[in-house]
């Protein structure tokens, strides 16, 4: 007896209905592609606003006869920039910008370190010291420069008068180029290098304690751990020290401005920056189209600068690696 059985074909499932998204389930969707960028958007807007649209306008106003008064003139194209570069203001402004900003930033940065080398260490009443080093960062610049203009006169100052307790002749720290970097210098000093402090402190006390331990046994002192371990450890934070100590530097305004009681540089230009020069075009000599163009020359040596920076940093970087 024999049974036969019949094979029947499978079944295909058939698929679902697909389900209709309803509105809050489109809103969610949004939310999930559309929130970060609104989250971001504040930031944008604000640098399109305050930062973008400025420099553009400022191109713009640079390849124009600009008056205060007047208004936009004719379109001139290049003529502000050869006007600028071909004059003796310039470059005379150009050389004291790098001589104050060189005078400023490098022993800022020195000094900085080694503050705050020492508010890492185990010292008594942390809080007042970190405090205290902040102080002058916050006295404001108008009084700094009234101080520090005070104390480097040439007839009364007290500098020139401790100066003569030794011996030494008065300086001239207002009639005389390189002593008139040096005080301004001071000023910038005194004001941003507690500031700068604070911020490598902060680095320093990221730094996992372990390393120093492992030196420690290794035999290293307190001098060479900070040269092996400290300062290779903080050099992403002294590349962000050095990069805005550099547009800061370059963009020095208000202790040269209150340096003395005119305001202009000297009488010879003495310390006369680019910011200075920009200023006295624009509102002294109400040439808003020259001014521009200063501005925008200021702007691309700041990029330059920091592009060599970039630069630096990339060869140290493969460098090390490659070791």
């Amino acid at each position: 007896m024999s049974t036969t059985s019949t094979l029947r074909p499978p079944t295909e499932h058939a698929e679902p209905p697909p389900k209709r998204i309803g509105f809050g389930g489109r809103l969610s969707r949004w939310d999930l592609k559309l929130s970060p960028y609104l989250y971001i958007s504040p930031f944008f807007i604000l640098f399109f606003v305050t930062g973008l649209f400025p420099l553009v306008y400022t191109g713009w106003v640079a390849v124009h006869d600009w008056d205060l008064i007047m208004g936009q003139g004719e379109f001139v194209g290049t003529k502000n920039f050869t006007d600028v570069l071909g004059g003796r203001d310039f470059w005379n402004a150009l050389v004291n910008t790098f001589s104050i900003f060189v005078l400023s930033s490098v022993p800022q940065v020195i000094a900085a370190l080694t503050i705050a080398a020492l508010l890492d260490a185990n010292l008594r009443a942390k809080t007042f010291w970190r405090m205290g080093v902040l102080l002058p960062y916050v006295v404001a610049p108008v009084a700094v420069s009234l101080i520090f203009s005070n104390l480097f006169a040439d007839k009364f100052g007290l500098i020139n008068s401790m100066l003569g307790l030794v011996g030494i002749d008065p300086i001239g720290w207002h009639s005389q180029r390189l002593p008139s970097h040096v005080a301004i210098a001071t000023m910038v000093n005194f004001r941003w290098t507690g500031y700068n402090a604070l911020i490598f402190l902060a680095a320093m006390q990221a730094i996992p304690k372990d390393l120093y331990e492992q030196a420690s046994i290794d035999g290293a002192g307190k001098i060479r751990q900070f040269f092996a371990v400290t300062v290779p450890m903080l050099r992403p934070t002294i590349i962000f020290i050095v990069i805005t100590s550099t547009i800061g530097g370059l963009q020095i305004f208000d202790e040269v401005r209150l340096y003395d009681q005119y305001g202009r540089g000297g009488a010879d230009g003495q310390w006369q920056t680019l910011t200075i020069l920009l200023y006295e075009q624009g509102w002294t000599r109400a040439n808003f189209g020259r001014a521009s163009a200063i501005a925008v020359l200021l702007f691309l040596i700041i990029v330059a600068i920091g592009l060599i920076n970039y630069l630096i940093t990339r060869l140290i970087s493969t460098a090390e690696v490659k070791r």
